[in-house]
């Protein structure tokens, strides 16, 4: 019988929010960092604060860990933190959780001085810049509901009567429902809705036709180099616009239908040019109303409703692009 090979043992560095934080049971990353580790590659941790340049060459304070699903705590740290060259990881996720505020974007800033050709990383960092979760979709007017970006009050209400009566407002770098409006022209407190969310009119948002569908769940479609790896919707309670999980929405298996498919066809030329390896589309009816290529959530869960290994692909696909880098 001919002897199997070994899987190659990598270096695979994690940037993301402190491992103390962590929901074992919900948090993507951590389950990425698991089967990493399953495979036999080394796992790091950092936090933005830990990359820093001298000269041009970006450097990396990393600990490797040691992650355990069971037991408590659900982590080990093996050294107190060294000094790395970035290059020196095969591969980096960057997976810290939204807000994308300066820092972000800063830490955004020194990943792409990493040379690509020896240290792959996801996602690309230009694309990250690029991409604000709630105005990439406006790259694909064909999949959006209709939609209106803008500071002034008097133009959103003359919108909302334009999409009958109920919209949707949101901040451009809100997440996790933050700062999601239901908007109704009925409304007594509409005119306080649009000066909080606008705050009066300094604050540039976004505002869409609200889609009677949301009722029945809001869609987390993952997406992998294009391509539609998995779902679930999202329930909203009965006393509640919004689906999110972070406001008690309730995870409800789905199937990726035929639009979610011609929506991921319409994206995945950009998504390529962009280096937007993997993102989650949240869909609602049969538009697209967001790109969340920061840390994209809800593998777990859609693990546990389809009995899938969602973070198995994700670890195959880094793996074979790091098969490629010449180190």
């Amino acid at each position: 019988m001919p002897k199997q090979n070994k899987p190659v043992a990598r270096k695979f560095a994690f940037i993301m929010d402190p491992l103390e934080r962590v929901l074992v049971d919900k948090d993507t990353t951590f389950v990425f960092m698991l089967e990493a580790q399953f495979r036999g590659h080394e796992i790091y941790f950092l936090g933005l604060r830990d990359l820093y340049v001298h000269g041009r060459q970006v450097i990396a304070r990393a600990r490797q860990c040691e992650l355990t699903r069971r037991g408590t705590p659900h982590y080990k740290f093996l050294d107190d933190g060294v000094e790395y060259p970035l290059e020196h990881f095969d591969a980096v996720f960057m997976r810290k959780d939204p807000p994308a505020d300066a820092a972000y974007l800063y830490a955004t800033m020194l990943l792409s001085l990493a040379d690509e050709r020896k240290t792959f990383v996801l996602n690309k960092p230009a694309g990250l810049r690029e991409a604000n979760e709630k105005l990439y979709s406006l790259n694909f007017p064909d999949a959006i509901p209709p939609t209106l970006v803008t500071y002034e009050i008097p133009r959103l209400k003359t919108f909302l009567v334009e999409q009958g009566g109920e919209m949707i407002v949101k901040p451009l770098d809100g997440h996790g429902g933050e700062g999601v409006f239901l908007a109704a022209a009925k409304d007594r407190n509409l005119g306080a809705i649009l000066e909080t969310v606008t705050q009066f009119e300094t604050r540039l948002i976004m505002a869409q036709r609200y889609i009677p569908e949301a009722r029945k769940g809001d869609k987390r479609l993952i997406v992998l180099d294009g391509e539609p790896l998995g779902c679930m919707l999202r329930v909203p309670r009965d006393d509640e616009h919004r689906g999110n999980i972070h406001v008690g929405g309730n995870c409800v298996k789905a199937p990726i239908t035929a639009r979610d498919r011609a929506i991921c066809r319409m994206l995945k030329p950009r998504l390529e040019r962009d280096g937007l390896y993997f993102v989650g589309l949240d869909i609602i009816g049969d538009y697209l109303t967001e790109v969340n290529v920061t840390s994209p959530t809800g593998v777990q869960e859609i693990d546990r409703l389809d009995g899938a290994n969602l973070e198995g692909k994700v670890i195959d696909f880094v793996e074979s692009r790091v098969a490629t880098l010449k180190r």
